[in-house]
């Protein structure tokens, strides 16, 4: 078997279980209904959140979509334990993760 056989048959097999996880993919002009809780604090150059404790908020506009909806997954599964995240993370579905990653993904730093 070749080296090229070998990569695609690896290539299809990624792409049948991306297919079969039913992949969700965000979309930007769908985020724009849901980041009112996000712009409060991610929006603010240099903020810092007083509870639980002073914590500085870090600015995720440029960050990759995959971590954005790896970060909101692990706050909503209990993984990252900041208790504004975590509420707020468990109020979204996958579709808004995708959508919300997607936006800040795409925008400006």
């Amino acid at each position: 078997m070749t080296t090229r056989t070998i990569l695609g048959a690896a290539l299809l097999a990624l792409a049948a279980a991306a297919q079969a996880q039913g992949e969700v993919k965000g979309d930007v002009e769908r985020a724009k209904d849901k980041i009112s809780l996000c712009i409060g604090c991610h929006g603010i150059p240099d903020y810092r959140t007083a509870y639980p404790e002073v914590y500085r908020v870090p600015m995720i506009a440029g960050q990759t979509p995959a971590y954005i909806v790896k970060a909101l997954a692990a706050y909503k599964a209990g993984e990252r334990t900041h208790p504004s995240m975590r509420a707020i993370a468990r109020s979204l579905s996958d579709q808004d993760m995708a959508d919300i990653a997607v936006y800040y993904g795409t925008a400006a730093k």
